[in-house]
């Protein structure tokens, strides 16, 4: 581009890796000072960049698209825009490089080194007053103690490509003679203070996928135990960026490296428990300081930790939760920085570095609503089901059909699939309104023959299922003192509850697992989880699909097929409508119901429960003698209705509910009375 038309009475500013997230923040600053700035960007119109001039198209006038790539010689730049850049007064900021400690090897050499390598070049050829080289704190690698700000040969051991590559770079910086430099190592950089915004996952939001998950399986009040860690020195992006823009324009601090670091950063347990805390999950009430493990234990531990079996566990389990298993190294980081130079640099001045309960909660809010992975939202819904084929049961009427209307526009390929042909076509009409691909199959779930046409006809014209949802099912609330000559009713329960779900499940499961793909939901029951009298056969149906896919989940854990139990309370469907108590009792609705099912589609949990659920199965574990007084309290406190037991007169089950039957209902939601 031509500089001819620019006059400049002040510092101009040349960035790279201004459209990354501290580069974003950092051009604001910089656009708050008179000059132009000049940014290289690979590509113009890539979105990033658009994103960018967007942010700020106001100023977009002083902002000018340099097209190049640090991985080149001087950038990209030919020898015109070089000399064209001499006469600017440039302040040359370099913060493009690779942060993502999963990347490859080659690639962070490529950006990281040679890049600073380039970058610094370019910026002598321009002739630019000072180079200002965003570093960071991974230099140290793993030391063990206080590192100062003029520290470096001494770092601990760089056990990845990250850690060695900022090492290295910063060693190319502070080599350099012919310019003056600055150089800016900031901690684990999080997101906005007072808006929560980041654009990426690491640092401490590894830690925030398996905080939602305990959040989501596990009661607030159960303790946990944990690991106190060492200690993670986290700052927010505005810091950062005030920080670097106050210090690159103060006078007599060339050559120096500056912390941009927490003097005081708190140490692993305390974030997760700070983050549990406002996320509502349950914290670690007990936090294990491995320094303090007697050092044979710990050699013990060590071997254990190398043998196979283990780092296969630990390499699922980490897969699961979302966490790099290259982030095993920090837990127990051991280094302190020293900022005295930062300190020194910023007195006077108004800025301020916030503690982290500050901003916790605007993290936390931000993260879960933008960036979760998981989060339940249409976007993440189409991503995970387009053009998958969904074959839901009991698809007719309640939890099937609210689940169906959930999808039809989620461009997946939904198979509805139940007894009543006419209620299929009506769900089915209402989806193709939607716009929504939907197909309808009678069948009966009860049959061998039903269920082996259904799955050739399946596999046939659609490939196959993607998504199963057992959700057809039959319940009967009955008291086993009233059943001693109905073994039929554990049979019919047994038949479609656990049987027919474990027809569909072996129909289909060898075409998920050759595509190295698929999930399996079963619709199961809060009671299995409670133990509700007057439930046994019904419990008992699904009591047992719950063990078969426990058992299936294991089995099938390398082979890239999901299992997920959705422990459902009480729902308000025809399944219920005999038990007239369930009219003034709390139920959610099947479109409540259908949102459970919709997160089991996108988070993919091995189960879904409620709170309820969950403690009603620790108190039994806990305390069987007090979990079986409670529910025999209920059963006789609910007796049986006038249809359960055969007779015509009116029961007390069938009226509204007493005070104490409110009470109970109303402390334990959602559980079968």
């Amino acid at each position: 581009m031509s500089l001819d038309n620019v006059t400049h009475m002040h510092s101009n500013y040349f960035v790279t890796g201004a459209t990354g997230f501290l580069g974003t923040h950092l051009i604001e600053r910089l656009l708050a000072r008179a000059g132009q700035i000049y940014i290289l960007v690979r590509d113009p119109e890539a979105n990033a960049c658009i994103d960018l001039l967007n942010r700020y198209s106001a100023q977009q006038s002083r902002i000018h698209l340099f097209k190049g790539d640090v991985t080149l010689p001087n950038l990209g730049l030919d020898n015109a825009q070089l000399s064209n850049l001499k006469s600017q007064n440039i302040e040359f900021f370099h913060l493009a490089a690779i942060y993502d400690i999963e990347a490859a090897e080659a690639l962070q050499y490529a950006v990281n080194v040679e890049g600073t390598r380039n970058a610094l070049e370019s910026a002598v050829a321009m002739g630019a007053k000072r180079f200002h080289h965003a570093s960071s704190i991974a230099v140290a690698g793993l030391y063990k103690g206080e590192f100062g700000e003029d520290m470096l040969d001494e770092a601990g051991k760089l056990e990845n490509a990250y850690l060695q590559t900022k090492h290295e770079s910063e060693k190319i910086v502070r080599g350099e003679t012919r310019i003056p430099c600055r150089i800016y190592r900031p901690g684990m950089i999080a997101g906005h203070s007072e808006t929560g915004e980041i654009n990426k996952i690491d640092g401490p939001y590894y830690l925030f996928h398996a905080i939602r998950k305990f959040r989501d399986s596990v009661p607030e009040w159960m303790p946990l135990i944990g690991v106190e860690g060492g200690r993670l020195n986290i700052v927010p992006v505005d810091y950062v960026a005030d920080t670097m823009d106050h210090i690159a324009h103060k006078d007599g601090f060339d050559g120096k490296c500056f912390h941009l670091t927490d003097p005081e950063p708190k140490r692993l347990g305390e974030v997760i428990n700070l983050f549990a805390e406002t996320a509502r999950a349950p914290k670690m009430s007990m936090r294990i300081d491995t320094d303090n493990i007697n050092p044979m234990i710990k050699m013990v531990a060590q071997s254990i930790g190398k043998t196979p079996a283990f780092k296969n566990l630990m390499a699922s389990l980490l897969h699961d939760l979302n966490i790099p298993e290259e982030t095993m190294g920090f837990i127990d980081y051991a280094t302190e920085f020293n900022r005295a130079n930062t300190d020194q640099a910023l007195a006077g001045s108004n800025i301020r570095l916030k503690r982290l309960e500050e901003y916790a909660r605007i993290l936390w809010s931000y993260w879960e609503l933008n960036l979760d992975e998981e989060r339940l939202g249409n976007e993440n819904l189409n991503q995970q089901v387009k053009d998958k084929v969904i074959l839901i049961t009991g698809a007719s009427s309640g939890i099937g059909k609210a689940t169906a209307m959930q999808l039809a526009e989620s461009g997946a390929k939904i198979l509805l699939v139940a007894r009543d042909l006419e209620a299929l076509e009506t769900v089915a009409a209402e989806i193709r309104d939607l716009g929504g691909q939907v197909f309808v199959h009678s069948t009966d779930l009860t049959s061998d023959e039903d269920v082996a046409r259904l799955a050739e006809i399946v596999i046939k014209e659609y490939g196959g299922v993607d998504i199963l949802i057992n959700n057809a099912g039959r319940s009967i609330r009955r008291g086993i003192e009233q059943s001693y000559d109905r073994l039929h009713d554990f049979q019919r329960t047994m038949e479609i509850n656990y049987f027919g779900a474990l027809r569909l499940i072996l129909a289909f499961l060898p075409g998920m697992a050759e595509r190295g793909c698929g999930q399996v939901i079963n619709i199961s029951s809060i009671a299995v989880l409670s133990g509700s009298p007057r439930f046994s056969a019904y419990t008992a149906s699904k009591a047992a699909l719950d063990s078969f896919t426990r058992a299936a989940s294991s089995e099938y854990a390398d082979k890239g097929v999901k299992f997920t139990t959705i422990n459902m309370p009480l729902v308000k469907t025809p399944m219920i409508a005999p038990t007239k108590l369930y009219n003034y009792v709390p139920t959610l609705t099947p479109e409540q119901a259908a949102d459970l099912l919709i997160k089991a589609i996108i988070q993919k949990p091995t189960r879904i429960a409620t709170r309820i659920g969950i403690f009603a199965q620790a108190m039994y574990d806990l305390a069987p003698n007090f979990s079986r007084l409670l529910m025999n309290s209920a059963y006789t406190m609910f007796p049986d209705s006038s249809a359960a037991d055969g007779s015509e007169k009116d029961s007390a089950v069938d009226r509204k509910p007493t005070t104490e039957q409110k009470f109970l209902v109303n402390m334990l939601k959602g559980i079968n009375w």
